[in-house]
C-alpha cells in the first residue's frame, strides 16, 4: 500500500530536533582505550628503541654525552616516525569505519527517508525491511510477515515471528530482519538499548593476523634471534680485544641495531592501512585489513546477474496470459485479460515493496487501474517467498469478506502446482523460453480461491489456477563488457551465479560477452553431483542458474578446494553464508542488505564491478610495493651488517669501523625510504596483464629472497672494496670511514631507484610519477653532504672530508655495486614472457 494508507506520519523535523537535544545521537559509546597510549606502550616493547635506550646509557656512563645525545634525539625522532605512521593507520581505519555505519529509513513528515543510524532519535518511525540490520529498540507498529534473528542477544539461531499483537513485540537494537516488513516506533538508542546495557559490541572482537603479517612477524623474530647471536659473539671478541666492557658493549649493539629489520613491520602495517584508506577514496570500503592482503591474489569473481551485470532498473515489458495464449507489450495491452493479471501479479506482492519488480509491478497497476483497491484491502495472511524454485502467495480481504489470494514466483513453481493439461504446459513453455531468450527476466501469476480462516500451512497446498506470465526488462550495465574484458586480461575467471533462469541468463550473458554463455548448470543438478565431478563442473562451468543458499556455498567451497582465490558480490539475506566462506566477500552499498554488509568483507559504495577491477589492482599494488619495500630493506641490511661484521672478525686495521651513531643515521635515512616512498609508488604497466599470485605462495619464496641477498652482498663487496681501496691509499680511520659512509648512501640511493622495477629498466621507472622519490633523495643528498663537509658535523660523526677524486671513486664503487643489476632485468626483460 502507499504510505499515505498506513496512517503513519512519524515526527517532523522540529520533534526530531528536540527529541536529538533531549536524548542525544544513537551511539554505544564506551569508554575506549587511548590510541596514543596504546602506540607508546607499544613503542616501548620495540627492540631498535631498547637498544638505543641502553645504548645511549652507556655512553654517558662512560662520558660520551655528546654520542649520548644524539642516540637519545634518534629515539625521539624513531619514536616520533613511528607514532606519525601509527596515527596515520589509526586516521585510516577510524574513516573506514565511519564509511561502514549502517543506514536505516525511517518515517518522518509522512515521508520515508533513508538516514545514517546514528541520526535516529527517540520516538522515531523506524522502517525496517527482510535482511536489514535494527539500529535501535523498538515496538512494532505494523508488520507483515515479520520475523528477526535475535541470535546476537540470545544465541538462538532462528528467527523469532513478532507482530503489533504478539506479547513480545519489541524489536532490538543489534537484530537482523529474517523476513518481511514492520514499522516500529523507537523507545530507546544507545546506550539505552539493550544491546548498549550489556556492553556487547561488535567492535570489540580481535581480528586475527593474515598469513602475510604472520610470515613478516616470523621472519622479523629469527633476525631478532640472530642479531642476539651474533651480538654476543661480537661482544665476545671485542671485550677479549680491549678488555673494556663498556667500549666492547657499544660495539657489538651496533651489529645489533644494523641487523634489526625493525620497518618491515612498520611498512606492513601502514601499506595496509593507508592501502584501505586509498580504495576507501575510490568508493570501496574495506572492513578487514586482510582483505587488502588477499585482493592481490583473487583467481575466480562470483558475481550474481541483477543489479550487478544488469542496472536493477526494473520495468515491465511484456505479459503473457494463458486464456488468449498471446505474448503483448506492456504499452499495447488493450484486453481486460492483461490488466487482471497485471493486478494479480501486484496483489501477490509486497504491500509497500522493496524489490524492483514488485516496485514495476506497483507503478503498473497505478498506471492501468481505473480506482486504486489497496486502501480498501487487509492483509490476513502471508506466505513469504521460499520453495525451490522459489514462489510467494498474499491474502488479502477486504471489508464486505471478499477475497484475494495471489501467487507469484518462478514458472517452474506455479506450473508444477497448477492444474494444467498438456497443451496448456507447451504454450507456457513456448512462451517461457520466447521471452527468456530476449532477455527478459519471467515471473508467472496465479491465483486460488479458499474459503474459512484454517489456512493450509504450506502455500502449495492452494488449489492454484495459471493465470499468465509477466515479464520484466533490467539492461545490461553499459560498462560491464568491458569491466569483464579488464578481469580476463588480468586472469581472472568470472562465474554468474543467479536465481534467474537459464534462458534470459544466457541472453544477458550473450548480449554482454561473456566467455561460456553456452553452458550452465542449474542448483538442483549441482546438489546432485559427487565432490569429484563437482570440483570438475564448477572449474569448466560459468553459468549457475536457479541458485539457492546450499548450492551457492558448495560452488564457493569447490573453488576453494582447488585452491583458487573467491571473490563473491551478493546483495540478500540468502547470500550470506556464501559471502562469509568466500575469500573476499563483496556486498553491494545501494541495493545491498545490511546481512549482505555484515558478511562481507568489502563494500562496493555505488553496486558498480568495475571498482572491483579497481580494487584487485590496488591489491597487486600494494603487495607489489610491499614487496619491494621489503626486500629493499633485506637488501640494505646486508652490507651494513657485513661492513660491520667483516673488519672485526678478520681483523682487518680499522675493525669497528661504524658506530651506533652511523648505524642509527643509516636506519633513519631507511625507514622513510621503505615506508613512504614504495608506498606511493604508481601501478606498474603490467600488473593488470599478470596472472593473480597464488596465495599459498609464501611472501619470501627462494628466488625473491636470493635476489635480495645477492643485491645486498654486491654492495657488500663495494662497501669493503672501498675499505681496501682507502687502506691501500694510506688512508687513516676517519678518511676511510668517511669513503665507506660515501659508498654506503650512493648505493643506498641508487637501490632505492633500481629496485621500483624487478623488471623494467631505471630509464622506465624514472618517469613514473611520485613526487616523494625526488623530496626524499634530495633530503638524503643535503644531509650526508652536510655530515662530510660541515666541520661540527663530520668531528661529531668521526668523518674526513673528501678531495672530489675521494669522493667520485666512493660514489662510483657504490654506483657500481648496484647498477649491475639493470643487466639483470635487462636479459630478464629478452625472455620470451610464458
Amino acid at each position: 500500500m502507499p504510505l499515505n494508507n498506513l496512517n503513519v506520519k512519524g515526527l517532523t523535523t522540529a520533534q526530531v530536533a528536540a527529541a536529538r537535544a533531549k536524548y542525544g545521537k544513537n551511539i554505544l559509546d564506551y569508554k575506549k582505550e587511548n590510541g596514543f597510549t596504546d602506540a607508546i606502550k607499544s613503542l616501548a616493547k620495540e627492540p631498535m628503541v631498547l637498544l638505543l635506550l641502553v645504548t645511549s646509557c652507556i655512553y654517558f656512563i662512560s662520558g660520551k654525552t655528546g654520542d649520548g645525545i644524539f642516540l637519545a634525539s634518534a629515539i625521539i625522532l624513531v619514536a616520533g616516525i613511528s607514532l606519525y605512521q601509527d596515527s596515520r593507520s589509526r586516521n585510516a581505519l577510524d574513516k573506514l569505519k565511519d564509511f561502514s555505519q549502517p543506514f536505516c529509513k525511517v518515517i518522518r513528515n509522512g515521508n520515508v527517508e533513508e538516514i545514517k543510524s546514528e541520526e535516529l532519535v527517540l520516538g522515531d518511525s523506524l522502517m525496517v525491511e527482510e535482511g536489514t540490520s535494527i539500529t535501535a529498540d523498538g515496538i512494532i507498529a505494523q508488520s507483515n510477515d515479520f520475523s528477526v534473528n535475535e541470535s546476537i542477544l540470545t544465541g538462538e539461531s532462528l528467527a523469532v515471528y513478532k507482530d503489533k499483537a504478539a506479547a513480545d513485540n519489541v524489536v532490538y537494537h543489534g537484530t537482523t530482519v529474517a523476513s518481511g516488513l514492520a514499522i516500529a516506533t523507537i523507545t530507546a538508542i544507545g546506550n539505552q538499548t539493550r544491546l548498549g546495557k550489556i556492553g556487547k559490541s561488535l567492535e570489540s572482537i580481535a581480528e586475527e593476523k593474515t598469513p602475510l603479517e604472520l610470515q613478516i612477524n616470523n621472519f622479523v623474530k629469527k633476525m631478532v634471534m640472530a642479531g642476539a647471536v651474533i651480538f654476543l659473539i661480537v661482544w665476545g671478541i671485542n671485550y677479549f680485544n680491549s678488555f673494556n666492557i663498556l667500549d666492547s658493549l657499544i660495539k657489538a649493539l651496533t651489529l645489533a641495531m644494523s641487523i634489526l629489520p625493525e620497518e618491515i613491520p612498520v611498512a606492513f602495517t601502514t601499506f595496509m592501512a593507508l592501502g584501505a584508506w586509498r580504495l576507501m577514496k575510490m568508493g570501496i570500503v574495506v572492513k578487514q585489513m586482510k582483505t587488502v592482503e588477499t585482493l592481490g591474489s583473487a583467481s575466480v569473481i562470483c558475481t550474481d546477474k541483477t543489479g550487478t551485470l544488469t542496472e536493477n532498473k526494473m520495468s515491465l515489458a511484456k505479459v503473457y496470459t494463458l486464456t488468449t495464449n498471446q505474448i503483448l507489450n506492456v504499452e499495447n495491452m488493450p484486453g481486460e485479460t492483461e490488466r487482471e493479471l497485471v493486478t494479480l501479479a501486484m496483489w501477490a506482492s509486497e504491500p509497500i515493496p522493496f524489490d524492483p519488480m514488485e516496485i514495476a509491478l506497483h507503478d503498473a497497476y497505478s498506471k492501468i487501474s481505473q480506482g486504486d483497491k489497496r486502501p480498501d484491502y487487509k492483509m490476513i495472511h502471508e506466505y513469504p517467498l521460499g520453495g525451490k524454485p522459489p514462489m510467494m502467495t498474499h491474502l488479502f480481504e477486504n471489508g464486505s469478506g471478499k477475497r484475494i489470494i495471489a501467487a507469484k514466483g518462478a514458472p517452474e513453481a506455479l506450473m508444477g502446482i497448477s492444474n494444467l493439461n498438456s497443451t496448456e504446459k507447451k504454450q507456457i513453455t513456448k512462451a517461457i523460453d520466447a521471452l527468456a531468450a530476449e532477455g527478459y527476466r519471467v515471473l508467472a501469476v496465479a491465483e486460488a480461491d479458499f474459503a474459512g480462516n484454517n489456512f493450509p500451512a504450506t502455500q502449495q497446498e492452494f488449489k492454484f489456477a495459471f493465470k499468465g506470465l509477466v515479464s520484466f526488462y533490467d539492461p545490461p550495465k553499459k560498462n560491464i563488457s568491458a569491466v569483464l574484458q579488464d578481469f580476463y586480461k588480468a586472469g581472472i575467471a568470472v562465474k554468474i551465479i543467479t536465481g534467474d533462469n537459464a534462458e534470459t541468463t544466457e541472453a544477458i550473458a550473450r548480449e554482454i560477452n561473456f566467455h561460456g554463455f553456452d553452458r550452465c548448470i542449474s542448483g538442483d543438478e549441482l546438489m546432485k553431483l559427487n565432490e569429484t565431478d563437482l570440483e570438475r563442473t564448477v572449474e569448466q562451468t560459468n553459468i549457475f542458474t536457479r541458485m539457492f543458499p546450499d548450492a551457492k556455498l558448495k560452488i564457493i567451497n569447490a573453488l576453494k578446494a582447488k585452491n583458487e582465490i573467491v571473490a563473491m558480490t551478493g546483495d540478500g539475506v540468502n547470500d550470506g553464508p556464501a559471502l562469509k566462506a568466500a575469500h573476499i566477500g563483496i556486498a553491494m552499498g545501494k541495493k545491498g542488505t545490511e546481512i549482505a554488509k555484515q558478511a562481507a568483507s568489502l563494500i562496493l559504495l555505488e553496486d558498480d564491478l568495475s571498482k572491483m577491477v579497481d580494487a584487485v589492482a590496488m591489491g597487486r599494488r600494494i603487495y607489489t610495493n610491499l614487496k619491494k619495500a621489503i626486500q629493499y630493506i633485506i637488501s640494505i641490511h646486508i652490507p651494513i651488517v657485513l661492513t660491520v661484521f667483516i673488519p672485526l672478525a678478520l681483523g682487518w686495521i680499522y675493525p669497528n669501523i661504524f658506530s651506533p651513531v652511523h648505524i642509527i643515521f643509516l636506519e633513519l635515512i631507511m625507514g622513510p625510504t621503505c615506508s613512504i616512498i614504495y608506498e606511493n609508488e604508481p601501478m606498474e604497466k603490467n600488473t593488470m596483464l599478470q596472472k593473480p599470485r597464488p596465495f599459498s605462495a609464501t611472501f619470501f619464496n627462494w628466488k625473491e629472497l636470493t635476489t635480495s641477498i645477492i643485491q645486498g652482498l654486491g654492495i657488500t663487496i663495494g662497501t669493503l672494496a672501498t675499505y681496501q681501496y682507502a687502506i691501500g691509499k694510506g688512508a687513516d680511520e676517519q678518511l676511510t670511514r668517511t669513503m665507506v659512509f660515501t659508498c654506503l648512501i650512493t648505493a643506498n640511493i641508487l637501490l632505492t631507484l633500481v629496485n621500483r622495477s624487478f623488471y623494467y629498466s631505471l630509464f622506465t621507472t624514472i618517469r613514473y610519477k611520485n613526487n616523494l622519490v625526488l623530496l626524499i633523495i634530495a633530503i638524503t643528498l643535503l644531509i650526508s653532504v652536510a655530515l662530510i663537509y660541515f666541520a661540527p658535523l663530520t668531528a661529531f660523526f668521526g668523518f674526513e672530508p673528501l678531495n672530489v677524486y675521494q669522493l667520485i671513486t666512493s660514489m662510483a664503487i657504490g654506483f657500481i655495486s648496484v647498477v649491475w643489476f639493470e643487466l639483470f632485468k635487462w636479459r630478464t626483460r629478452k625472455r620470451p614472457r610464458l
